[in-house]
Order: structure tokens, then sequence, then C-alpha cells
């Protein structure tokens, strides 16, 4: 998974970036071709196995379970291969921003020191309000867009607040690219169809 470390991300206010998201949040419409491709990712994030896995990292970093869910698929598919960090093996030393993280003894491990160590420092967030939640979750792909003022793709594809434009590269932005994977917010509304304790 790309990052965008913002070269601007001092310029960044997030006050504002929260209460953007959390006014996306409520007028947000999931794309209705999209909804069966996103039902199904939702309900392998939900399923009894996979929510106990985030419910015991989320008892040690007082993240929500969903929200390291929904990270979980953006950055490695839901591999239990996959580090919550950027996807990289976790038992390898990871390549990819952040790179030198690891190896880990397990999954949870390795995300456990994801969201402690490695900025924004999930575990350490405490504002889980719908804006809160999600510009945690724009901050952990990184603030590039929030600095250019528009939509994430890591939390808005899959929507109508989301048209194009991605980072395909660090630090390289295409405007026309359209990022193909389901945005966090979308995972995040149709999960909460299935599972009704996902919610801010």
């Amino acid at each position: 998974m790309v990052k965008e470390i913002a070269k601007g991300t001092a310029m960044v206010d997030l006050p504002t970036l929260f209460a953007a998201n959390a006014a996306r949040w409520t007028k947000m419409k999931v794309t209705p071709s999209l909804i069966p491709l996103l039902d199904q990712a939702a309900r392998r994030l939900v399923a009894a196995t996979a929510k106990a896995q985030y419910q015991d990292v989320s008892s040690k970093t007082r993240v929500p379970w969903f929200v390291i869910a929904v990270i979980h698929e953006r950055e490695a598919s839901q591999s239990w291969k996959g580090s919550l960090a950027q996807g990289d093996p976790w038992n390898k030393v990871s390549i990819h921003v952040p790179a030198g993280r690891g190896p880990f003894a397990s999954w949870a491990d390795a995300a456990v020191d994801a969201l402690t160590n490695v900025p924004p420092k999930a575990a350490a967030w405490t504002n889980w309000s719908s804006g809160g939640a999600l510009s945690l979750l724009e901050e952990y792909n990184g603030l590039g867009y929030a600095g250019k003022g528009v939509p994430s793709p890591y939390i808005w594809a899959s929507t109508d607040q989301y048209v194009k434009g991605k980072y395909v590269a660090d630090g390289h932005y295409d405007p026309n690219v359209v990022d193909q994977q389901p945005g966090c917010a979308a995972l995040l509304n149709r999960m909460a169809t299935i599972d009704g304790s996902v919610h801010f």
C-alpha cells in the first residue's frame, strides 16, 4: 500500500479535517453497483474468527476493533500474513513505508506495534467520533490528500464523496487515477448493516 507522507502535514488543520470528514460521513452514499463487492468484504471483516482477532488487538491498544479491521483490509486485503502497518509480511523486516519494522512473532504482535509505535500512533488517539475516527484512518495513510484539499480515496473510494485522484507511488499524485480498493467509510457503512457493534 502506497502511503503519502505529506510534506505539508503541519499545514493540515486537524479540527477542520475532523469536521470535513464528519460532514462527508453524514451525507455519504455508497456506490450502488459496488454494494455486492463491499458486502462480501464486510462479511469477511465481521466474521466471528476475524472479529475475535481484531478485538484481541483492540483490548491491547484501545483502537476500536472495526477500525483495525478496515485498516487490515486496506493495507493487506485482510491477509493474516500481512502486517497492519503496510501489508508486508510480519515475519520479516518490512521494506515499504514504514520500513524496518519486525520481524514479529505473530500477526497480533505486528498489529499492536503498528498501532502503538508507528505514526500516527492510533493507540494514543482519543477521538473516536465519526470525524475523529475517519481522520485517524486518513492520517494512517498520510495527509497528502488533505494537504491538497481533496477527499482521500483511502477513506472515500466506493462512495459519492470520491471521484478520482490517487498517490500511485510515494510522493507522486496522479489526479486521473481512480482508486479501485474499497474505501474505509464504505466498508464501515456496510459492516454496520451486518454487525450492530460497528458504530461511532
